[in-house]
């Protein structure tokens, strides 16, 4: 069974940064896209940004030049930088990937959400 685990949420001050990490786990034969989406209190979730296999990588115009989203495949692991982060931020952030497992089964998995508050 293939699982996403995240970590790294947390309060931070405006203008602060944070560094979320979501693990990949189970019979995985090939991850795809990996990408983070957020969804703040009374909002739909949003694509926060997205990248590739091959590592090109796509950003909502609201975080782009202040968050960096990478992978490490040996690790199957994606990170979400974030910085100079702004109120606004503040949301429930979840990581996904389309993963192929057992089977070459090919599924959208999600991880179970962090919490991230931009506050004074």
């Amino acid at each position: 069974q293939v699982q996403l685990v995240e970590s790294g949420g947390g309060l931070v001050q405006p203008g602060g940064s944070l560094r979320l990490s979501c693990a990949a786990s189970g019979t995985i034969f090939n991850i795809y896209d990996m990408g983070w989406y957020r969804q703040a209190p009374g909002k739909q979730r949003e694509l926060v940004c997205t990248i590739t296999s091959g590592s090109r990588t796509n950003y909502a115009d609201s975080v782009k030049g202040r968050f960096t989203i990478s992978r490490d495949n040996a690790k199957k692991t994606v990170y979400l930088q974030m910085n100079r982060l702004k109120p606004e931020d503040t949301a429930v952030y979840y990581c996904y990937a389309r993963i192929a497992s057992a089977g070459w089964n090919l599924n959208d998995y999600w991880g179970q959400g962090t919490q991230v508050t931009v506050s004074s």
